[in-house]
């Protein structure tokens, strides 16, 4: 079976969770990190390469935070996995090494074919998709307490 690394999972729970949550002003990574329980280490180094690739833009300062560069229905699931794998794999996501003639004349490709199959289903998921989808099971967002209304 075909794995996204923790990585990987951790930079989509981010990205949606930015999505999800972000009103007006940045989501601080420690915010993430207490709602999702990523660890600091690995949510700061995700951070900085979708910042990087344009998916997040970075806010310094008191009050900073990452916002998302682009609208939610413009990134895709497979726009992040990629930023990722490309961090992970040298720029070469969905490929391993191997010396044999089997691996490479046949298990291979069989797995080049299931990774851009899988590719292909998470570029047509966008983080508007799975901010629905988090709406659409209950999940409550930051400032869902508070009174909103217009007189």
């Amino acid at each position: 079976m075909l794995k996204l690394s923790r990585k990987t999972l951790y930079a989509l729970e981010a990205v949606v969770d930015i999505a999800y949550n972000a009103r007006s002003e940045p989501v601080q990574s420690k915010e993430i990190t207490l709602r999702q329980g990523i660890p600091q280490r690995y949510l700061e180094q995700v951070m900085q390469h979708l910042v990087r690739a344009g998916i997040l833009k970075g806010i310094r300062g008191p009050g900073g935070g990452y916002l998302l560069a682009r609208e939610r229905r413009r990134i895709s699931a497979g726009d992040i996995v990629r930023v990722i794998g490309a961090l992970e794999n040298g720029g070469e996501p969905g490929t391993y090494e191997t010396d044999s003639s089997i691996g490479q004349e046949i298990v291979q490709p069989i797995l080049g074919e299931l990774y851009d199959g899988m590719m292909a289903q998470l570029d047509d998921i966008t983080v508007d998709d799975l901010c629905t989808r988090a709406r659409a099971q209950g999940l409550s967002r930051v400032g869902d307490d508070r009174l909103d209304f217009t007189i």
